[in-house]
């Protein structure tokens, strides 16, 4: 097996772009992202999304798990997944995003992109726009963190994966995860562990019971992937 830095990069170039294509990031088609081959990697050579997950080591690519599963795809693309549990998914990951929201604001208050996502995804179960309008908002969102740090930066990628639900209903732990990553963030020194458990508990306690153990039993499932944020 090669162990070399060389290949370790390409590897990491080619999953990156495979997650944000898969996270439905617009322009993220090999085409439109001006894709180029070097040394064996495919590499997205100007496309701002990609160029910050480069530099953030991954962050982005978050918490999607290899084989998907089929409880979070809806029954009309094969899965078991109800378009009313889709909804509620929804409903759940945007309020863990708003949760956290005025920590991207009182950074950022003349962006308005994290909270035009998030009110897109609750758009979204109204029937009030397509899918695609809720995953682009949730791109849109995603591109507000590019230039920020710590507690503002998690608020904005919560509010990206809360609308990218709408399209892979399993962003429902990435809206969850970042949200806690914020609360951990903004906490005095210390006391990040226990403010990420407040915020944890506090986004079980919005949980509806339709959806509720179907949520837990995905925090378990992926709590090693999401930064082991779901200890609480």
């Amino acid at each position: 097996m090669d162990d070399s830095p060389g290949r370790e990069s390409a590897d990491m170039v080619r999953e990156s772009v495979a997650n944000l294509a898969h996270c439905g990031i617009p322009g993220m088609g090999r085409r439109r992202a001006g894709l180029r081959a070097v040394d064996g990697a495919v590499v997205a050579a100007r496309h701002p999304l990609f160029v910050e997950q480069r530099r953030a080591k991954g962050v982005l690519a978050v918490i999607l798990p290899k084989d998907r599963d089929p409880r979070f795809v809806t029954i009309r693309r094969g899965g078991t997944l109800t378009d009313a549990d889709h909804q509620l998914l929804a409903l759940w990951a945007a309020a863990c995003a708003e949760h956290v929201l005025d920590l991207f604001m009182s950074a950022q208050p003349e962006d308005p992109r994290p909270r035009q996502a998030i009110a897109q995804a609750r758009a979204w179960v109204r029937g009030e726009i397509t899918m695609s309008q809720a995953r682009t908002a949730g791109g849109h969102a995603m591109g507000a963190a590019r230039d920020l740090r710590g507690a503002a930066r998690h608020a904005a990628y919560a509010a990206g994966q809360a609308a990218a639900v709408a399209h892979v209903a399993a962003h429902e732990l990435g809206a969850a995860a970042y949200a806690i990553k914020a609360a951990r963030a903004a906490a005095p020194g210390g006391a990040g562990e226990s403010a990420g458990r407040r915020e944890c508990r506090w986004q079980r306690d919005q949980l509806p019971e339709a959806i509720r153990e179907l949520v837990l039993d995905d925090q378990r499932l992926r709590n090693d992937i999401c930064w082991s944020v779901f200890d609480c």
